[in-house]
């Protein structure tokens, strides 16, 4: 049976397993997917010893997109634009890097939350894997601006300098921000840090955000509770993010599987599953 598996330090509360095997018995393929905690000095060798193991790809999430994107042989457009990717393939002596994340929020974003990020304001926070990976999709969709705010301004203009050419290209205002004395009024936030996995405080003020804006935690479960508590407290939407996480495996399943499975209707039995959020 092909092997697949997500690894990451910590990765004991990954839904990706269910998820795929879910994916699996609906497009009848047959595979087994599992999770493996990875020590933080040892990904390139958990990497080679799954090849070894015959496993055929593995998803790649917090700390290690980065290595991930290095270790590979053959990278993406959008990997190599993020220099971040979350999904490997193996196959002929060789790893295929891509990066998944953006299409999965992007998709989440306007299919499933039904916001449309044409013409919109937009805030992401964080400039390291997470938010490296989902700012040329978010750029695709064509808002109006994004601003990149981050704790270390170097890392936001550097991860702006390298998406400027799609910027121009898409007519959206592409700025770098240090995290202090941000403000501005944003129709739409993006946490793409790991403020809410490490339980810590939400890394921005209330006054980033507009009347109803849309405050999404790419977090899920317990770990983005602290968010979007906050989000509606201050009158926003709040909207974690089980949706990327089903939307951006379904974009990897059909990158391993050459099939795309029904991502909507998995999505909705997971929420029944965890239940409200």
């Amino acid at each position: 049976m092909d092997l697949y598996c997500v690894m990451g330090n910590p990765v004991e509360h990954s839904k990706s397993p269910w998820i795929h095997a879910r994916f699996a018995e609906l497009t009848g393929q047959e595979l087994h997917y599992g999770k493996r905690l990875i020590p933080l000095d040892g990904f390139a060798t958990a990497v080679r010893a799954f090849i070894d193991e015959g496993g055929r790809g593995c998803n790649i999430t917090v700390p290690f997109k980065f290595e991930a994107a290095a270790l590979a042989t053959q990278t993406s457009e959008r990997a190599t634009l993020a220099r971040a990717c979350n999904v490997l393939s193996f196959q002929g002596g060789g790893i295929f890097a891509d990066n998944t994340d953006g299409a999965g929020l992007v998709n989440d974003i306007q299919r499933n939350a039904g916001v449309d990020l044409s013409g919109r304001h937009l805030l992401l926070i964080g400039a390291g894997g997470a938010g490296a990976g989902v700012l040329g999709p978010l750029l695709q969709a064509r808002p109006a601006s994004i601003t990149v705010a981050n704790r270390t301004l170097s890392k936001a203009q550097d991860l702006v300098a390298r998406h400027a050419a799609l910027a121009s290209l898409q007519k959206t205002e592409l700025l770098a921000q240090d995290l202090q004395g941000l403000a501005g009024n944003f129709d739409v936030i993006v946490n793409a840090t790991a403020s809410s996995l490490s339980g810590a405080g939400v890394p921005v003020t209330a006054r980033t955000l507009k009347p109803g804006a849309l405050a999404y935690d790419m977090m899920y479960g317990p770990a983005a509770q602290g968010f979007m508590s906050w989000a509606r407290e201050h009158g926003a939407t709040p909207r974690d993010g089980l949706g990327m996480l089903v939307e951006q495996a379904a974009e990897a399943f059909r990158i391993w599987r050459g099939v795309l499975p029904p991502s909507q209707q998995v999505l909705a039995e997971l929420r029944t599953v965890m239940g409200p959020s």
